[in-house]
């Protein structure tokens, strides 16, 4: 494994939004947030989900926007540049949530998370690889495939001050090679946007957030929307960051908050010096999934 090195402390914040219909009231909102984020002292904010629109198959098509090529204008894509506003703004790292996304050269929708740096400039992109299809019945049935097409790259983005973070968007989280690969190539934490619901929320948003935790002996910060009974898909809420012991050191409830944590290196290393995962690992009689063969997301889109 890659030592996962955390260069000094950083103050990360998880923002559960609520939002509606109106790209542009939600896109004013996040940037409220997001500057009282980092008047409190963050360093890297992370926003949620779809957080600039409904979330819901039926709205991906209407509330896309076009990324590419890259930059986009601003008629393509109002939330490029809200975003990159934001960060540059308030002088934070900022993981934006992620927006629907139209390639006019694939025809196709994506679910694509942008990271943006301190200056505004885009430092990388995820678009969610493992779409979110299931039937529990009785509960809930969802299929993102009707709509979105998958992405398929591993994204690591380079924070100079700080190191690498892994960004991965929601159902991502249920898939643990893609966080062990993110891991092993030095990422100190896992950052899931995403948005579990009233059923499998209550089951594994918790149970996930722990297990990538302490699979990997990272952090891990995982970002919900706020709970709106009124729509069509009411999110789990509970955004939180979990430690390299898999201790939940912050959880929201259902409504908006904005919940913070210092993340610091020494937690990794005393993690990984008392359990020692990475030099008892059998690769003699198991694959490492991160030795060969992953693509990454290169920087920008």
């Amino acid at each position: 494994m890659s030592s996962s090195v955390l260069k000094k402390p950083v103050k990360l914040s998880c923002i559960q939004l609520a939002s509606g219909a109106d790209k542009a009231a939600n896109l004013k909102h996040a940037a409220s947030q997001v500057a009282k984020a980092a008047q409190a002292g963050s360093n890297i904010v992370v926003l949620p989900e779809c957080f600039n629109s409904p979330y819901g198959c039926q709205y991906f098509p209407d509330y896309a926007e076009t990324l590419l090529p890259s930059p986009p204008t601003r008629e393509q894509s109002p939330s490029y540049h809200a975003l990159s506003a934001m960060a540059s703004e308030n002088k934070i790292y900022l993981v934006g949530g992620s927006i629907p996304e139209f390639s006019p050269d694939t025809k196709k929708h994506y679910n694509t998370s942008l990271i943006f740096g301190p200056d505004g400039k885009l430092l990388g992109t995820h678009r969610k690889v493992h779409l979110f299809d299931i039937d529990i019945p009785g509960k809930i049935t969802f299929k993102e495939s009707e709509v979105l097409s998958p992405g398929n790259k591993v994204t690591l983005v380079d924070l100079p001050e700080y190191g690498t973070i892994a960004v991965a968007i929601c159902y991502d989280v249920r898939f643990p090679e893609l966080a062990m690969i993110a891991a092993r190539k030095g990422a100190f934490a896992l950052i899931y946007p995403g948005a579990f619901n009233l059923t499998t929320g209550a089951l594994h948003w918790k149970l996930l957030a722990q297990g990538r935790a302490v699979d990997n002996q990272i952090y891990v910060a995982m970002c919900s929307p706020a709970r709106d009974m009124s729509a069509s898909y009411n999110a789990w809420g509970h955004s939180m960051i979990v430690d390299p012991m898999a201790k939940v050191l912050v959880e929201a409830e259902e409504k908006e908050a904005i919940i913070e944590a210092e993340i610091e290196g020494g937690a990794i290393a005393e993690a990984r010096k008392n359990i020692p995962l990475n030099t008892q690992r059998r690769f003699d009689v198991y694959t490492d999934v991160s030795a060969s063969g992953v693509k990454f997301e290169e920087p920008g889109l």
